[in-house]
């Protein structure tokens, strides 16, 4: 499945590695794209960085705030390349462009999948997840 875990069941070295790739993939676009133009830095950092970051994201969801902080420091790069966005502070950038924080995609993706079992949209028991009361 391509994810790291350790012994102790720590994510650390997952998100770290995910950041990496991400990072490199911001770095490329940094260096072969001229046009920073909104459109075309929201298009790509969609397409190919977040990706990256939100891998497994339903198993592997980062809990520790150094984690968290890590993977969106990714994001709050990648508004940067936007033109003419450099100035404003993070908060207006992602609202700017249209972004959501990655934590708050996290939990959106936790909620769907939640829904999914207790709907009985996949073939697992929902009681192995929601023991009735």
């Amino acid at each position: 499945m391509g994810v790291i875990i350790t012994g102790d069941l720590k994510w650390e070295k997952q998100c770290s590695e995910a950041v990496m790739k991400a990072n490199r993939m911001l770095g490329m676009i940094k260096r072969n794209f001229v046009d920073r133009s909104k459109e075309t830095i929201i298009s790509l950092y969609k397409s190919l960085v977040r990706p990256n970051l939100e891998y497994c994201c339903q198993i592997r969801s980062p809990y520790y705030k150094k984690d968290i902080k890590l993977i969106e420091g990714v994001q709050r790069r990648a508004t940067q390349l936007v033109t003419g966005m450099k100035e404003l502070n993070y908060n207006d950038r992602w609202k700017q462009l249209g972004l959501q924080r990655l934590e708050g995609r996290r939990m959106r993706s936790d909620l769907i999948e939640t829904f999914k079992i207790v709907n009985r949209k996949y073939d697992i028991n929902a009681e192995l997840f929601f023991p009735a009361r």
